[in-house]
């Protein structure tokens, strides 16, 4: 399975939405927590997106929530997460 990395805050509503994705399709994922440190290492990872979340998988930055929502909607999600060959 991919390892997945999600920085994001705990009252972002697109962070949630993304979460809630991750956990219907059963992967597990680190949730990085930029309130309280590592803002300035998502930046620099994300190409300077300042905004949350940012995914990245198996360390190729994915996006937003709506990225994430846009792969899994053209098929392309669960290949990316290793859940299909």
């Amino acid at each position: 399975m991919a390892k997945v990395e999600m920085y994001s805050t705990m009252w972002c509503g697109y962070c949630a939405r993304a979460r809630a994705l991750l956990n219907k399709k059963g992967v597990s994922f680190e949730d990085i927590d930029v309130d309280t440190s590592r803002r300035d290492e998502m930046i620099a990872r994300a190409g300077g997106r300042t905004s949350v979340p940012q995914i990245f998988i198996d360390g190729i930055h994915i996006g937003g929530s709506d990225d994430l929502a846009a792969l899994e909607q053209q098929g392309k999600l669960d290949r990316l997460l290793g859940l299909t060959p």
